[in-house]
């Protein structure tokens, strides 16, 4: 089962409870085995909902801009720094980080090693982009369930968004970081509307 929150907060119930970027929570779980944080801006790196939803065992996976930060809430061999290229296993789930950033936007620098995901769950492979622009490496990717960035100024907008999901081809998209800082609620109808009929796009965002 996949929950979307707000703009990149994404919630898998798997055999595990696994989080990215949780923010504006409405609830206090505390189920995560794992926490994925793509980068150290607010709206992804929210120390009051990673408490929400952190319990006792859960395991943190951070750039290593935020360890710091985190490391005053989590033991340190629940803690896992990364950064872009990087392989990991945790929970035992198999995990290709790899690069987030802008080509010709000030927000999002190369050098700061920011990250999006890879994460399998046995066959199935979920990208969670983070902020980040059409990239050459990602057009090859094989994906099942790719959640990409959409609203525009600090990400792809609508159309950049479109033309890579129409080239990378995955079984389902998401559309995600739109209608809350920036973006119009409206524009993940309009990129359902503009993406391959053959591939499936789930509204999450806002229930549309």
């Amino acid at each position: 089962m996949i929950t979307i929150n707000e703009q990149s907060s994404i919630r898998l119930e798997l055999e595990k409870i696994i989080y990215f970027d949780p923010f504006h929570l409405s609830y206090s779980k505390h189920d995560a085995d794992v926490i994925f944080i793509t980068h150290s801006h607010y709206d992804h790196f929210s120390i009051e909902d990673i408490l929400k939803v952190k319990r006792e065992e859960s395991i943190i996976v951070c750039p290593k801009d935020c360890i710091e930060e985190v490391s005053r809430f989590f033991p340190s061999n629940q803690i896992v720094g990364v950064a872009p290229q990087e392989e990991i296993t945790v929970a035992g789930y198999s995990v290709s980080v790899v690069a987030a950033y802008n080509l010709d936007k000030p927000f999002h620098p190369a050098l700061n090693n920011w990250v999006g995901y890879l994460f399998r769950d046995g066959n199935i492979t979920y990208y969670i982009m983070g902020d980040t622009d059409r990239l050459p490496f990602m057009e090859n990717l094989k994906v099942d369930y790719l959640f990409i960035p959409i609203g525009g100024k600090f990400t792809m907008d609508v159309s950049e968004a479109v033309a890579l999901v129409n080239q990378m081809k995955p079984k389902v998209v998401i559309p995600i970081h739109y209608g809350t800082i920036v973006g119009k609620v409206d524009f993940g109808k309009e990129f359902q509307e503009n993406i391959a009929p053959d591939i499936e796009c789930q509204l999450l965002l806002f229930r549309q």
